[in-house]
């Protein structure tokens, strides 16, 4: 138990504190490489798979459950895979059970920002884009908060590809290393692990995208100073609507 989650004496804070608390920050979560590992054929051996879905085997990271409960409590939470619709939904409901139910969203691959560009890391797989200020903007009428309720000072991304967090400001977005169900010593979603440990100060923290910029965590933003700009200048440039 996470010693902040103890049973306190009752106190009344200061009003100023607990008018701030009442506002949660909303977390959003890629799945594949966060929270699981999901691998395509040929399948690691002696490893136990979770599920099988859509011809690809799901390995749960280690401390999985416990992390998710924990990001409940502390954040308003959601899920923007750039998988398939039906297949992020299957994937979500093996991780989350019902507490899927308490999502704010969970999108999918439809949401994303597309491209016929293929990715630097794989030639199969073209490059997608998470773009916040659908989320800001309310993209969908239908989404149950009002615009603007969810903006640059409250929203994190949080995944495991710099690259689809270029259509965004620099500092709403984290990128951990990618979980490999290989593995099963990965502790980075315990209790002590280093992204429990960060998302718990970054919660409590008054100014998030300071806080983001002054203390970096898991793999570097995509920027000017990256080996890789010229590419993706050259991609973002290709999104702008032409004159």
């Amino acid at each position: 138990m996470d010693e902040e989650d103890r049973p306190k004496d009752l106190q009344i804070p200061p009003i100023g504190k607990s008018v701030q608390c009442m506002k949660k920050k909303l977390l959003v979560l890629d799945v594949n490489g966060i929270l699981a590992d999901v691998v395509s054929h040929p399948f690691p051996m002696k490893i136990k798979r979770d599920a099988m879905i859509a011809n690809k085997a799901l390995f749960k990271r280690p401390f999985c459950s416990e992390f998710l409960n924990f990001c409940f409590k502390r954040f308003d939470v959601a899920v923007w895979s750039s998988r398939l619709e039906r297949n992020v939904n299957n994937i979500v409901s093996c991780l989350m059970g019902d507490m899927s139910q308490k999502l704010i969203f969970c999108w999918n691959v439809s949401q994303c920002t597309t491209t016929t560009i293929a990715t630097l890391e794989d030639n199969r797989k073209t490059l997608v884009f998470k773009d916040l200020r659908k989320i800001w903007d309310k993209y969908d009428p239908d989404l149950p908060w009002e615009k603007g309720y969810y903006n640059e000072s409250n929203t994190l991304l949080l995944d495991d590809s710099p690259y689809k967090a270029l259509l965004n400001p620099p500092y709403n977005s984290v990128f951990p290393y990618t979980f490999d169900c290989r593995n099963q010593q990965d502790k980075a979603l315990a209790p002590k692990g280093a992204l429990r440990k960060y998302l718990r100060r970054l919660a409590k923290a008054e100014d998030m995208l300071k806080f983001v910029e002054q203390h970096p965590f898991g793999q570097q933003r995509i920027s000017e100073t990256s080996e890789s700009w010229e590419f993706y200048r050259g991609v973002l440039s290709s999104l702008q609507p032409k004159k």
